[in-house]
């Protein structure tokens, strides 16, 4: 998924990224507004997941939900 349809597509995925990472608030996730590599610094900050790892759960993420 390109950078363009996934913020086009935030406000929808949002929701399913709240329910994948429910420790995110609503807040945060708006404030990515899609960005992947932003998305991923806040899961690994969150969860303490390594990068490689964060960044492969939001890849995976915007891949399952196209």
């Amino acid at each position: 998924m390109n950078k363009d349809t996934i913020e086009g597509q935030w406000k929808q995925l949002s929701g399913k990224a709240k329910a994948a990472w429910g420790d995110l608030t609503d807040d945060e996730l708006t404030r990515t507004k899609g960005d992947a590599q932003q998305l991923a610094g806040l899961i690994q900050e969150r969860y303490g997941r390594t990068r490689e790892e964060a960044e492969r759960e939001v890849r995976d993420f915007f891949d399952n939900n196209r």
